[in-house]
């Protein structure tokens, strides 16, 4: 039984182009976690942080996405920071105290 040259050719063709496929697809998934965890993260920080601006770790841990969300504190003065951890399975965040500028920054002990 032979195979005709248009066969493998489309078959090459087929074979070379799933791995592309498979990482555009990948892409968009952190693309879409990366965005949950921003959304979430900045909904959780509105209380206490105007303005918040969240910095998404691009991929996490294994178990959690990352980010660090900052602005100015809620009827008060300066900066701070806070840590949101994402839980990737249950798609939940929690927030981590809020860190001062000067704390940040403090020299190292």
């Amino acid at each position: 039984m032979s195979i005709s040259p248009r066969l493998a050719f489309a078959a090459l063709l087929s074979a070379s182009l799933l791995p592309a496929l498979a990482f555009a697809s990948s892409d968009a998934a952190w693309e879409e976690m990366r965005a949950d965890v921003s959304t979430k993260c900045l909904a959780a920080a509105a209380d206490s942080i105007e303005t918040a601006k969240a910095v998404v770790d691009p991929f996490g841990s294994d178990s959690f996405g990352l980010a660090l969300v900052s602005g100015k504190p809620k009827g008060a003065e300066g900066k701070i920071t806070r840590i949101c951890v994402y839980n990737k399975q249950t798609k939940t965040v929690e927030l981590g105290g809020e860190l001062t500028d000067e704390f940040l920054n403090a020299p190292e002990k």
